[in-house]
């Protein structure tokens, strides 16, 4: 029996996709144990850790959570023995938690604590003082036996300054610690260096966007860098620190060992004590491969495809997480010898039936091709009527220096098995295609999304396989600055979904935090002087333009995207009758993280999308 699209009868509530979207974040080799970092959205988002043994190792009320860089990552690792050491959410303390123990506190109250490593038994961290302006950031060694709790000043400061930090490395000989670091005035993916200091003598190498050192020997050092314009592996011999050879590039492929550093605790690479490398390449999707001394590489066959972090090694075995087109996210164990994989946790094979698989586009578009992922309507016994096209919801990513690789999402479903599709676009200034592909924003935002994402939404149409009256388009954060953007080109998109959308950016630049504080200055210009081309960029300037149906979505608690932003398009759209729904959730930070949230939220769009698209969804 056939029914229209968006109609169709789905399994896929709102209630079950917010249970199956847990958010991984990182795992790691404790004893004969595998730990892993979990996001439980019936809590609130609170981040636990669980065991491979099915023990949740950091109960209720503990929340792992950084909020360094305001972004975080990082907020936990484990010794050997199974001693857990995590960032507190609440107040971003580091603690020591025993097996068995209570949590205790190993830093003093005040500031913030990110991008843990345990490495020797030495305890590391990235640290950030919110309290002062600028934010005063540096790397600290913090002892594990909780005596610097009381007096702060056992705390050892390895670097510090109104700089970014990140990935501190500790040599084999515990002589001299290396790290990336970069001015306010670029983003890690434009300017990163490389620095390594033994406490009295500091080195800078000559890099371009730097990331991730590790140490293969007291003198040899790894890292990514893309001076050729895609982020690939590079070795350094160290002597002595006065001199450093030219570095030695690993790899050469055209694919990105690295990703733009908006969180601490991410690994694209981790080198095995035989020599070989374990190493993730992103172009478009991920793979991952084995590097052997000699140069040669071996893919290894993962299912993990997407934003993979090589989480930890032990021996030939190594551990993934991260999203994959063919499973769930999940957490992985491969053994690199013997070709084994097994899937610690997620990692649930998706159902084509129900979860079509992602179809790569490349488009045309008026600044060169555009890259996106397309999911057409999927269910095993509906069909449409004949002659029917079905709907779609164009899906634009937050960063906006980001990107989406094609991976199973528990949000996809939700509308291709109603019989509405999906078009995932990766519009200039994504990561994974290379710096080039990277820079087409720079300068050009609010330009050169908006006229990809249009791009892509009528050469979707005219494969015909869409109803070119019936796209909508949706996006959160950056993403949500697009959408609004595109409705107001109007001719292309019926409706918008904008869940904290930027809408002003002189408001975005007044509220911008530390670590963003001169990235739109990339992506627009600096101001004063480019105030005009703030105000002309600015979707609340040309909301008079937008003539179709709006839902805004909004978090009370925003630091980000204040609650102002949604709220002064609401009044604006409120003020010429056009259609429009405004939803404020308490509670809900730059992101919706609890279940009540997450389910409201997708309950709403479906609606909103029926009422604009003129059917009424199953329930």
């Amino acid at each position: 029996m056939s029914s229209p699209f968006g109609t169709w009868t789905s399994p896929f509530s709102a209630a079950r996709i917010a249970a199956s979207s847990p958010r991984i974040d990182g795992s790691a080799f404790v004893g004969d144990e595998i730990w892993w970092g979990e996001s439980i959205p019936s809590e609130g988002g609170r981040l636990t850790v669980r065991s491979s043994t099915g023990a949740e190792i950091l109960p209720a009320p503990w929340s792992a959570r950084s909020r360094v860089h305001e972004y975080g990552g990082g907020a936990w690792t484990a010794d050997a023995e199974g001693t857990l050491y995590f960032v507190d959410a609440k107040d971003q303390r580091v603690r020591r938690m025993r097996r068995g123990g209570e949590p205790e506190p190993l830093t003093p109250a005040g500031p913030a604590h990110g991008g843990l490593r345990l490495q020797q038994g030495r305890l590391f961290a990235v640290r950030e003082d919110l309290t002062s302006t600028p934010h005063r950031r540096g790397i600290v060694e913090i002892p594990v036996d909780g005596s610097a709790a009381a007096d702060p000043t056992l705390v050892r400061t390895v670097v510090e300054g109104d700089a970014f930090y990140g990935h501190p490395a500790l040599s084999p000989d515990g002589s001299r610690i290396a790290w990336v670091q970069w001015t306010g005035a670029q983003m890690p993916w434009q300017r990163a260096t490389l620095t390594i200091s033994d406490g009295v003598e500091t080195l800078e190498l000559p890099t371009r966007a730097a990331l991730q050192p590790e140490w293969t020997g007291i003198d040899e050092l790894l890292y990514a860098d893309d001076p050729s314009g895609r982020w690939a592996l590079h070795r350094q011999e160290l002597d002595r620190l006065d001199v450093a050879a030219p570095a030695v590039r690993v790899d050469d492929v055209d694919a990105d060992t690295g990703y733009g550093l908006w969180v601490l605790g991410n690994r694209w690479y981790r080198p095995l004590d035989d020599g070989r490398i374990v190493a993730v390449r992103t172009n478009g999707r991920d793979e991952v491969v084995l590097l052997h001394a000699d140069g040669s590489a071996r893919t290894l066959a993962v299912p993990a495809d997407g934003h993979v972090s090589v989480d930890d090694v032990s021996g030939s075995r190594v551990l993934l997480s991260g999203n994959s087109s063919t499973t769930t996210p999940g957490v992985w164990c491969v053994d690199v010898d013997s070709d084994e994989v097994t899937a610690v946790t997620g990692a649930e094979p998706s159902d084509a039936a129900w979860m079509p698989p992602a179809a790569p586009m490349l488009i045309d578009g008026a600044h060169g091709p555009v890259h996106a992922f397309a999911y057409p309507p999927a269910h095993p016994t509906a069909s449409a009527p004949a002659g029917e096209l079905p709907p779609y919801v164009v899906l634009v990513h937050g960063g906006p220096t980001a990107h989406v690789t094609g991976a199973v999402s528990a949000v996809i479903p939700f509308y291709t098995s109603r019989g509405i599709g999906v078009l995932d676009v990766n519009y200039g200034g994504s990561t994974g295609y290379g710096r080039a592909y990277r820079e087409r924003l720079d300068g050009e935002w609010g330009v050169v999304d908006v006229d990809d994402v249009i791009a892509a939404a009528r050469g979707l149409a005219e494969t015909g396989v869409a109803d070119p009256a019936r796209i909508a388009i949706r996006g959160g954060s950056a993403g949500g600055w697009t959408v609004l953007s595109a409705l107001v080109r109007g001719g292309t998109f019926a409706a918008g979904i904008s869940r904290y959308g930027v809408t002003d950016l002189r408001m975005l630049a007044e509220h911008s935090h530390d670590f963003e504080a001169h990235y739109i200055e990339g992506l627009v210009g600096p101001l004063p002087e480019a105030e005009e081309l703030y105000v002309a960029r600015s979707p609340l300037t040309h909301v008079d333009r937008i003539d179709v149906p709006v839902l805004l979505m909004q978090g009370a608690d925003d630091r980000v995207v204040p609650p102002a932003q949604s709220e002064a398009v609401r009044d604006a759209l409120d003020a010429r009758g056009i259609d429009h729904e405004y939803v404020l959730y308490p509670g809900q930070g730059h992101g919706f993280r609890s279940t009540e949230t997450i389910v409201d939220a997708l309950e709403r769009e479906l609606a909103f999308l029926g009422r604009a698209f003129g059917f009424t969804p199953s329930s």
